[in-house]
């Protein structure tokens, strides 16, 4: 069958939709870009929270369109909201669409979808996932050549009341560490590769399902000395399993990007505690400090939660000072989404959508003005930038600092009299600052 594959959410489903793939070309499918060009559309969905659940639904509606009108003969909905809401898809869509799959198949999803062929129709979720890939999972890279996401473990540890993601994806598992490094080498045998993203649900819990001792400081490590001349970048760190070890590690290496996804969600201790967080206001301010003062060019990530059920004007101030006194770097904000299934549902003191959105444009109002002050002091240096695109129209070229992970922060907007091409490394010096993104020209 010719499959095409829309792939929503982030960069862990993104993965999950290159395993899918790639088992589907090992079995002889032939894989499509556009959807109007195959045979089956497979949607890998998002099921976080309600936006994400919206465009997963209306993604799949618009294929279903496009299979009434004769353009496609299957679609398929893949992975967690087919895991979290399969049998009331089945119910209200089940009729328009020929397979529902949870996220326990990306591996065998050509056995699964067999029965298409003969014109039947898919219903597989399991009730726990299991699933998780290994250094031989084929893959069908839907990345540019020069960075890939290494996926080092599956599901989450952690049980925080606003989430559903244990739900989608099962418990924590992390991959064996050689089995990883495997991976690695192979990633660090191919020049055209720059740049290597570890990622996971949550990537500082890293090995402790194995011997129930934390071991990211181990693989980073060793992951930094199989691919000395690749960017090395960690995303999604728990604050709560952010410790002393890890942060040397990536101030010991230059490979390291000296660049930690944080995500603190709130900063008032009764907030976290009915968040669940794991974590106190004390035990991330002193991973803050601690990761800027060994690594005195850090660029910390986070995210943060507005409006979750019972937070007072108090407690939200709490959070704006907190911003406020910290300055991240880099900073992703979002409104309490309440999930049926998560224990945070049933919280008595919900907030208004009114004041959530009050709230969240608050936050993000004060970032941007952290942003741009964070940026003009950028300004008269040089960075090593990683060239991911050009403006033909404007005649620039689009980068990243190791400062930025892809497709989530700011860019560099690059002006340079020699042709530049994605996956090049160039020096560029900054000369001007924008509230997110920086000027520069190629030195």
């Amino acid at each position: 069958m010719k499959v095409s594959l829309v792939s929503l959410g982030c960069s862990r489903t993104l993965v999950d939709s290159e395993v899918a793939l790639g088992g589907l070309k090992v079995a002889g499918h032939t894989i499509v870009r556009d959807v109007k060009d195959a045979d089956v559309a497979v949607v890998n969905t998002c099921g976080f929270i309600e936006e994400a659940k919206t465009e997963s639904i209306e993604t799949i509606l618009r294929l279903c369109e496009l299979k009434k009108k004769g353009k496609l003969s299957h679609v398929v909905v893949l992975g967690c909201l087919a895991q979290r809401h399969g049998e009331e898809l089945r119910k209200e869509i089940g009729d328009e669409v020929d397979g529902i799959i949870g996220t326990n198949n990306y591996g065998d999803l050509a056995r699964v979808l067999e029965p298409l062929k003969a014109k039947g129709k898919v219903y597989e979720v399991k009730a726990k996932p299991h699933y998780i890939l290994n250094e031989s999972t084929p893959r069908y890279s839907l990345t540019p050549d020069y960075f890939s996401y290494v996926k080092i473990s599956e599901g989450c540890i952690n049980a925080c009341t606003y989430c559903v993601i244990p739900q989608m994806k099962g418990p924590h598992r992390s991959r064996p560490m050689e089995d990883i490094l495997v991976e690695i080498k192979k990633l660090a045998a191919r020049p055209e590769v720059k740049e290597i993203n570890l990622i996971g649900q949550d990537t500082a819990a890293y090995g402790y399902d194995l011997n129930r001792t934390l071991q990211l400081p181990e693989l980073l490590k060793r992951v930094a000395e199989a691919a000395p001349d690749k960017w090395i970048r960690l995303l999604y760190a728990h604050p709560g399993h952010v410790t002393e070890a890890l942060i040397d590690v990536i101030a010991k290496y230059p490979n390291i990007c000296k660049y930690v996804d944080f995500p603190v969600e709130h900063s008032h201790d009764a907030m976290l505690k009915r968040m669940n967080r794991g974590v106190t206001r004390e035990k991330m301010m002193w991973g803050i400090e601690t990761l800027r003062k060994k690594i005195p060019n850090v660029s910390i990530r986070t995210t943060i939660i507005v409006g979750f059920p019972g937070e007072t004007e108090e407690e939200f101030q709490d959070l704006m000072d907190f911003l406020k006194e910290v300055r991240f770097e880099r900073l992703g904000a979002f409104m309490f989404s309440n999930e049926e299934g998560s224990r945070a549902y049933n919280l008595p003191d919900h907030i208004s959508q009114e004041v959530k959105l009050e709230r969240f444009n608050a936050v993000m109002a004060q970032q941007q003005a952290i942003s741009a002050g964070i940026n003009e002091s950028w300004i008269g240096r040089s960075f090593k930038v990683l060239v991911d695109e050009e403006n033909k129209k404007e005649k620039v070229w689009y980068g990243r600092t190791e400062a930025d992970a892809p497709e989530v922060d700011g860019q560099v907007i690059i002006h340079s009299k020699r042709p530049l091409k994605p996956g090049d490394f160039v020096e560029v010096e900054i000369t001007d600052a924008l509230e997110y993104d920086l000027i520069g020209e190629c030195v």
